[in-house]
Formats: C-alpha cells, sequence, structure tokens
C-alpha cells in the first residue's frame, strides 16, 4: 500500500540526494543536446552530399564514403535501444582505459558520450528535414548572388530551417531528460540511481520510485507545455 506519510518522511530525509540526482540528470540532458546539436549538423550535411559534374573522381569518391557512414551511423543508433548503446560505449571505452582519475567523472563523461550520439543520430534527421523544407529556389538564388556552397547553407538556408527545426530541438530536450534514466545502470549518479539507492537504504521498494516519476513529472510537464506553446508560436507566425 502507498503511503503518503511514509513518501513525506523519504522526502524529509532523502531530499538532498534526489536534489543531486536531479542537477546530474539536467547537466547530462543539457551538454548531450548541445553536442547532439553539433553531430546532427554534421551527420545531415554528410547526408546532404551531392556529386557534382565538375567534381574529381576522388571527391565524388569521398561524398560516397561520407554519405554512407553518415548513414550507417544513424540507421544504426535509430534502430538500437539507447541502454544498449550507453553499455557498449562505456565498457568499450573503460576496457580501453580512457578513463579520468576521478570513476564518478568518467561516468559522467561517457555516459554523456552514448546519449549525445544517440541524440545526434535523431537531430540529423530532424535538421536534415528542416532544411528539406527551405524551397530549393533559396539556395539557387544565393548561388547566382556568387555564393559557394556553403556560404548559402550558412547565411540563407539555415537561418530559414531554424524555424522548423526549434520546436524539435526543444522536444527532443525534454525527451532525453526522460530517456537518462539508464545511465543508472552504469553507475551515474541521476534521479533513478539516488532512488535506487534509497529504496536500498529504507528498505522501501514504492516510494523513493515514486518520488522519483514526480521529480521527472515537475520537471517535462511544464517543458512539454512550454514547447507546444513554442510551437503554436511559431506556427502563428509563419501563417501571417
Amino acid at each position: 500500500m502507498i503511503s503518503l506519510e511514509r513518501m513525506l518522511k523519504i522526502w524529509e530525509r532523502y531530499n538532498g540526494f534526489y536534489l543531486d540526482g536531479l542537477k546530474n540528470t539536467l547537466l547530462v540532458a543539457l551538454v548531450a543536446v548541445v553536442l547532439g546539436i553539433v553531430l546532427g549538423l554534421l551527420v545531415a550535411s554528410g547526408r546532404m552530399l551531392t556529386h557534382n559534374s565538375r567534381d574529381h573522381a576522388v571527391i565524388k569518391v569521398l561524398k560516397s564514403v561520407i554519405r554512407f557512414i553518415c548513414t550507417a551511423y544513424v540507421e544504426v543508433l535509430r534502430a538500437t535501444p539507447l541502454i544498449v548503446q550507453v553499455f557498449v560505449i562505456y565498457y568499450t571505452a573503460t576496457g580501453a582505459k580512457l578513463i579520468l582519475p576521478d570513476p564518478t567523472a568518467t561516468r559522467m563523461m561517457w555516459g554523456m558520450v552514448a546519449v549525445a550520439l544517440n541524440s545526434g543520430a535523431y537531430l540529423s534527421e530532424v535538421i536534415r528535414s528542416g532544411i528539406g523544407a527551405v524551397p530549393h529556389g533559396q539556395m539557387e538564388a544565393a548561388r547566382c548572388l556568387g555564393m559557394s556552397h556553403w556560404k548559402a547553407m550558412r547565411f540563407v538556408i539555415l537561418p530559414q530551417a531554424v524555424r522548423n527545426i526549434l520546436p524539435a530541438l526543444c522536444n527532443e530536450f525534454v525527451t532525453i531528460i526522460k530517456e537518462t534514466s539508464v545511465l543508472s545502470m552504469v553507475g551515474i549518479v541521476d534521479v533513478m540511481f539516488q532512488a535506487s539507492a534509497v529504496a536500498s537504504n529504507a528498505y522501501i521498494f514504492i516510494e523513493p520510485y515514486i518520488i522519483a516519476a514526480l521529480m521527472y513529472f515537475v520537471v517535462v510537464f511544464p517543458l512539454s507545455k512550454l514547447v507546444a506553446w513554442f510551437e503554436r508560436r511559431m506556427s502563428r507566425s509563419v501563417t501571417r
């Protein structure tokens, strides 16, 4: 039977543990999204490489290789569970002695890397679709003005694509906050790790996890509503 009284007592005694875990959860999510955006932009650019009739044969082969690698990266990471990716990356890195002096910092670093790689695969598709939504004539007009392909992307295409991409980026941040719960499996001190520690210490195995669920809800629900408001605002600005 769930007891509100037990929940209040657990929170009063262990709220510091939960808040430390929440701080780590938000830190991992923020860093992962930032790294994922950078990686996603690079991967999306790689997947959008096209052959030019003036390209040398070596350049054409290089573009094909880059496009294949980027496509394989996206397909593999989107087709496998995040928890499997976390285990593979973390234990591969630690097995290769790619560690920091502090074990906690090592776990945090490789946990962020694993989540960022996963996020980058999804964000690359978001960025690619956002760029694809910009009318092709914009690129042609920029090239007619003498811009190179990369300058046209930077100064003409990407600023317009941001309108399509931003809501999805915000949604990805909200999603990653929840998905970081799997990092507790490799010892990263997030909300779920602290909930498990409290449950083992207090020999109570329902209320500690309900508190963790409530903490996720308190963070994620307002963010989800903020993202929904932002999407409506963006939609109204487009239709004007």
